[in-house]
């Protein structure tokens, strides 16, 4: 079995992750912020916005790979996808400006959050059937 879905997801979720790591590293440029976060509101803000996207991705990748093993539709990978990299660009962008958009930033926790819901179920159900 070829996996082919997972992959795309998993690239531009990586270059998510690059964007966001990026905009750190930036900002201890600016900032003069060698390690740590120095108390530097902006330094936490950018920080944590790459870490929540560390935090879920990985799970979330794995749940969609599992569900492609186990012979998900294409239609449905395509969906769990969409609504991962949706909810985490939304995340990203609700949660890192400043001040935050609180609307995006609860809908791209919630897409992520239903995501990760629909395929843990999926997979448990493919696999007691």
């Amino acid at each position: 079995m070829s996996v082919t879905v997972t992959p795309i997801y998993a690239g531009l979720l990586a270059l998510l992750f690059l964007y966001l790591s990026a905009r750190v590293i930036r900002t201890r440029q600016t900032e003069k912020i060698s390690v740590g976060d120095a108390d530097n509101r902006l330094m936490i803000k950018t920080m944590r916005t790459q870490a929540n996207c560390m935090e879920y991705v990985p799970i979330s990748v794995m749940m969609l790979l599992l569900a492609e093993i186990q012979g998900a539709p294409g239609w449905g990978l395509h969906l769990l996808g969409l609504m991962l990299l949706t909810g985490r660009i939304m995340h990203a962008v609700g949660f890192g400006r400043t001040p935050q958009i609180i609307p995006l930033r609860k809908t791209g926790m919630a897409l992520t959050l239903l995501m990760i819901a629909l395929s843990a179920l999926a997979n448990i159900l493919h696999a007691l059937v």
